[in-house]
């Protein structure tokens, strides 16, 4: 049997990468044609989010690049915005 919940049950959920960062808090969800489509994620203090966009508050996550809902929501690393230091590293 298939497990729904109400998509605003997910506001203000943690998500976490799937390397167990912890990346922000959902904000909102974006909707195409009555789908999911992404997720606003907002930065948080001590997130991994935060520390990687500085003053910005927040991304898009799209709703591909999400493994799994339960308690917190998981999403792949790839989500993760490149940052220059880490461009530089893999250089």
């Amino acid at each position: 049997m298939i497990k729904t919940r109400k998509i605003s049950e997910l506001y203000d959920m943690d998500v976490y990468t799937d390397s167990g960062d912890f990346f922000g808090v959902v904000e909102e969800s974006i909707l195409t044609n009555n789908k999911i489509a992404g997720w606003r994620v907002k930065a948080t203090k001590n997130s991994k989010l935060s520390m990687l966009l500085g003053g910005a508050k927040g991304v898009i996550v799209p709703h591909h690049m999400v493994r799994a809902i339960g308690n917190v929501m998981i999403i792949s690393k790839n989500a993760l915005p490149e940052h220059e230091e880490d461009m530089e590293k893999s250089e």
